[in-house]
């Protein structure tokens, strides 16, 4: 059995820059248990898989993500990346994609170079910061909040790049990931995203770290249009829009590779 597969740097417009994630188109499911194979022999941060839904015209594709140890409930990088396969590669007429995953209906709109997801918010509420937290970071925010991620709040930008967290006290901590932001300089925050707990120590690129960080900084700075920068070693451009309980995630994204996966008949 050939499968294509496609490796896209998501949210950059240069190779060897953003979230590198691998896009595999199917006809049919697999097995889970070849799904997550795949995603695990990858070992990127994730593998999206893809399959037109039947009857809809154009046609709509059910997305779902795979990291080298779990699949998750939402991705940004790998999303932005299916769709770029489905515009370059797959011949998808118009500028938009529908696609259906376990966080409900998601679309990719392509606005001249970019691509802007429309995401479901994951809003943060204020709590006390845990041991586990602390101890795992190295450092003691100065606010928290819990939604799907935790987000941890400093007050400079210096204080997230020096971070060096200890990465199995992390993995305790009871959410998806933990999210680091600073008022930002060239941008109007900064962050980092580290998730240990999926298989995930730090990603370089994270989407769906906006369902929580946009309502926070849109509050805090008083705009719904803003632009950030994830402090990965690879680095990550986002420029968001806040649009009542969604949020507009957009960025560019390259293509690294094409290739196929040969699986046993």
């Amino acid at each position: 059995m050939r499968i294509p597969i496609f490796q896209i740097d998501a949210f950059t417009d240069a190779l060897f820059a953003g979230n590198p994630a691998a896009v595999c188109p199917l006809d049919r499911w697999l097995d889970d248990r070849v799904l997550q194979a795949i995603a695990t022999e990858n070992n990127l941060a994730e593998t999206a898989f893809f399959v037109a839904r039947s009857g809809t015209t154009p046609a709509e594709y059910d997305l779902r993500w795979f990291t080298p140890a779990v699949e998750v409930d939402l991705c940004g990088h790998a999303t932005l990346a299916s769709a770029w396969v489905l515009f370059h590669r797959a011949g998808r007429a118009g500028d938009e994609v529908i696609f259906h995953s376990k966080s409900g209906r998601l679309t990719v709109r392509r606005a001249g170079a970019r691509l802007e997801l429309d995401f479901p918010l994951s809003v943060g509420e204020a709590c006390e910061t845990t041991p586990a937290l602390i101890e795992g970071l190295g450092a003691t925010p100065h606010q928290t909040y819990r939604a799907r991620d935790w987000m941890v709040v400093f007050e400079r930008e210096e204080e997230i790049r020096s971070l060096a967290p200890r990465m199995e006290v992390l993995a305790t901590t009871g959410a998806r990931g933990v999210i680091a932001t600073a008022p930002g300089k060239g941008a109007d925050y900064g962050f980092r995203f580290f998730a240990p707990g999926v298989g995930i120590p730090e990603d370089p690129g994270t989407g769906s770290a906006h369902c929580t960080l946009m309502p926070y900084w849109a509050r805090r700075l008083g705009r719904t249009r803003l632009a950030s920068r994830q402090l990965s070693a690879r680095g990550a451009a986002f420029a968001c829009e806040l649009r009542g309980e969604r949020v507009g995630i957009a960025g560019q994204a390259v293509l690294f590779l094409a290739g196929t996966i040969e699986l046993p008949a």
